[in-house]
Order: structure tokens, then C-alpha cells, then sequence
């Protein structure tokens, strides 16, 4: 299995390399493994959903 580095995902899915990190810590990135103090992310996985409460205006 090919895999990416959270940087790498990021760029990928346009977003922070920080906010993969905590998705990662938090599990919502099936498949990420930590190698020390990077995240090893498989490379077909797809962008998880931002489940984040948005403000109702």
C-alpha cells in the first residue's frame, strides 16, 4: 500500500497540514498510521467529511 504524508494529503484535499494532523489524532482518517512525528496516510483515501459545527445566521 502507497502512502502520502500529511502535507502531501493536504495539499491534496486543500486544507491546513495541521488540521490532517488532528484528523489523524482523532481518527477520522481510516488507514493513518504515525511513524514517529509524522502520519503515513494511504493514498486512495478520500477527504473526510469537515464535521465542525457551522454558525446559522
Amino acid at each position: 500500500m502507497d502512502y502520502m504524508t500529511a502535507k502531501e494529503a493536504a495539499e491534496k484535499w486543500s486544507i491546513t497540514p495541521r488540521r490532517v494532523q488532528v484528523l489523524c489524532a482523532q481518527g477520522k482518517i481510516p488507514g493513518a498510521v504515525r511513524f514517529g512525528v509524522t502520519w503515513a496516510i494511504p493514498k486512495d483515501t478520500v477527504k473526510p467529511k469537515d464535521g465542525r459545527c457551522k454558525s446559522k445566521k
